[in-house]
């Protein structure tokens, strides 16, 4: 079975396909979403396939191929999986149907006019006690009281002349990106890992730009070029420092190289690591992202299409932590060491940051995209913090972040595509009318806080166990920072969904269908059976984390105290 190409096949299945839904004309919209949605359900059978041929106790890479690419420059097509990249691989593979299911009727009859159907018809007017008044409930007025307030009629919009989304480009968009992600993740050449890198900025900006909320396209641009320019600039950054390892590895091996496993073996001055460090480091803090270089999320998550926020936020971020460990420890341990302090300083600081900005939203995406910036503190306070049960805590917490986040992105996108606004005071008292998605969003927002028995409770408790024993005051620090996570995640639930039915439009919203059901019933069944039973992915990603650590000096700290073993094993 290791024979198999996998990885090769993960990619250019979603690939290929891509081309053929783009070239179907609009009036196919549903044979591409029929398309679309058997090509990922494919990928999804393949990747859990190669999951099953994985030996996770078997060192290096496996599915491993090379073919020389320009060999003037020694750059090749290789690829391989390890522990890290074959979990981020499975999780792509998963949220990408999940994706294409949930979008499945946005796009087929939407226009993209001033005021489409998800345009900003809230029901909310000014004074109609909205948001939180002083001394009032969320949702009320400022004396507390709750207040109907019917929706004032949408605007007519001119359906015949207002340009419409195309389906086969959205699908076609999703399967490029799935595409890349796995490039991304499976490259063994830096080079080819650059070019991943930045091609999956293409059709996320179009997702952001193209088929974001209808009605808002000045927004919509704004979020997609910031979004652009930010992933530019870390990109160049690191073109620069992927330039500096190819003249670095000329140097020393008489030929310059791209090649992963070579790379790590070359002998770079403490000086020269920290400048290399640097660029690959700005890089991925902006792709993942880390605090400062945050400020493009709040943006693009409110402005995505509830899909391509979830990929966004569930996948491509993860390609900044990714990078941390794959490229940034094991290829610069001396800068790692020298950078270690800053990093954590920045994951603490994000941490607390985010979780108080996302106390403080009214945008129901806006509030769940700062969230992400809080776990992002905690999993890079995993890798940096250079124990084995931090840094599989910080793996582990890279997937059940995208399950769990993820599956809120959707709860959300299901109020909006029923309500026309993500304004958290046009809801409240939803729990009497749709109980099964009241139901969906305290699941996710449970499993987003780290509730024990859910699938993020694991992650977080080992990076902060394996922080403890690097640092315990970072430790007791970040620790704090669960306590603002809760309070985000129930005051979102508690607004929206609990309390009297505070806006007569809510009355008559309907519950799950059975095809939002099937969406959601997947991830609700990882974040349960994971957070019981994490053992399998924990299987497969310590030993790659420990061998990761290891290579570069890094092992986990000695018991302080002594321990016996008496007569019959008992200590």
């Amino acid at each position: 079975m290791n024979s198999v190409p996998w990885l090769t096949i993960l990619l250019l299945v979603p690939a290929v396909a891509a081309v053929v839904v783009a070239a179907l004309p609009r009036r196919l919209a549903t044979q591409a979403k029929q398309l679309t949605l058997a090509v990922t359900l494919v990928v999804l059978v393949l990747a859990v396939l190669a999951t099953f041929a994985y030996h996770p106790n078997r060192a290096g890479f496996q599915f491993a191929q090379r073919y020389d690419w320009i060999p003037t420059f020694g750059i090749s097509y290789a690829v391989g999986a390890d522990g890290i990249s074959l979990v981020l691989i499975l999780l792509t593979a998963l949220l990408v149907p999940v994706v294409v299911l949930s979008s499945w009727d946005e796009f087929d009859s939407e226009p993209d006019g001033p005021s489409g159907p998800s345009g900003p018809s809230d029901g909310v007017v000014p004074g109609d006690g909205g948001g939180s008044g002083p001394g009032g409930d969320p949702g009320t007025g400022g004396g507390g009281t709750a207040v109907l307030v019917a929706a004032p009629p949408a605007p007519v919009v001119d359906a015949a002349a207002a340009p419409r989304r195309s389906v086969p480009v959205f699908c076609a968009l999703l399967l490029v990106l799935e595409a890349g992600l796995v490039g991304v993740f499976a490259a063994t050449d830096v080079f080819l890992f650059y070019v991943f890198f930045e091609a999956i900025l293409i059709p996320m900006y179009f997702l952001i730009g193209s088929f974001g909320p209808a009605g808002q396209q000045a927004q919509r641009s704004y979020a997609a070029v910031k979004f652009l320019i930010y992933s530019l600039l870390g990109g160049l950054l690191m073109l620069a420092a992927v330039i500096g390892l190819y003249v670095v590895s000329a140097e020393q091996l008489g030929s310059g190289t791209f090649d992963f496993a070579l790379l790590r073996q070359l002998d770079i001055t403490p000086g020269v690591q920290k400048l290399l460090f640097l660029g690959f480091f700005v890089a991925f803090a902006i792709k993942a992202p880390l605090f400062p270089f945050h400020t493009w999320l709040p943006d693009a998550g409110a402005q995505a299409p509830v899909g391509g926020a979830v990929l966004l936020v569930g996948l491509l971020d993860k390609v900044g932590t990714f990078g941390l460990i794959r490229y940034c420890i094991p290829l610069f341990p001396d800068a790692s060491d020298y950078f270690a302090p800053l990093v954590l300083a920045l994951a603490i600081i994000g941490i607390f940051y985010g979780a108080l900005l996302a106390i403080g939203q009214r945008d129901m995406k806006r509030l769940v995209s700062y969230t992400s910036l809080a776990h992002f503190g905690f999993i890079a306070l995993g890798l940096f913090a250079f124990t084995s049960q931090a840094g599989t805590g910080a793996v582990l917490y890279m997937v059940n972040h995208g399950l769990s986040t993820g599956l809120l992105f959707l709860v959300v996108g299901f109020l909006i595509a029923r309500r026309g606004t993500a304004d958290i005071g046009a809801y409240g008292g939803l729990a009497k009318v749709t109980p099964v998605l009241a139901g969906t969003m305290l699941v996710a927002g449970l499993s987003s806080l780290a509730l024990p028995g859910t699938n993020s409770f694991v992650s977080e408790f080992l990076v902060l166990v394996g922080t403890f024993t690097y640092n315990k005051a970072l430790a007791i620090v970040a620790t704090a920072g669960i306590v603002l996570a809760a309070i985000y995640v129930l005051s979102l639930y508690q607004r929206t969904m609990t309390g009297p039915i505070t806006h007569e439009a809510n009355r008559t919203l309907p519950d799950l269908s059975w095809r939002e059901k099937a969406v959601v019933a997947p991830m609700i069944a990882l974040i349960i059976g994971l957070g019981v039973y994490p053992k399998p992915l924990i299987d497969i990603v310590r030993p790659t984390v420990t061998a990761t650590y290891t290579d570069v000096g890094k092992s986990d700290p000695a018991p302080t105290h002594p321990v016996t073993v008496q007569p019959g094993g008992r200590s």
